[in-house]
């Protein structure tokens, strides 16, 4: 039985990779209005003033693929998957801020010899 090999394409997106409106409704799977809805929920926060002009980063795009599995995976609302969102979004920054302070902690003991 041969071996069958399947290509796999994609591309990176960060915080420097902008997507307009058009292709963040194609890559997540999403309609324009579900979009619409995401901005004025305040889940997304688009660049550009009128939505046939929204801009969106890759960390927006990843913010909308949460948002649509938040709200398939626990069955959540639009405003359940922005307060959710919200709280994930926290509980990154306080384990940032808690590696950080770990980190310094370290270099303390380092130089003072304990630990």
């Amino acid at each position: 039985m041969p071996e069958q090999m399947s290509a796999v394409e994609g591309v990176i997106l960060d915080e420097r990779t902008v997507v307009t409106v058009t292709e963040l409704t194609r890559v997540c799977g999403v309609s324009l209005e579900q979009v619409r809805l995401m901005v004025s929920e305040g889940m997304l926060h688009p660049l550009g003033s009128a939505p046939e002009q929204w801009q969106f980063t890759g960390i927006e795009v990843r913010r909308t693929r949460r948002a649509l599995r938040l709200q398939h995976d626990l069955e959540l609302n639009l405003a359940g998957a922005a307060l959710a969102l919200d709280l994930l979004d926290e509980v990154e920054q306080l384990r940032s801020r808690v590696r950080c302070l770990e980190h310094q902690l370290g270099r303390l003991e380092d130089a003072d010899g304990s630990g």
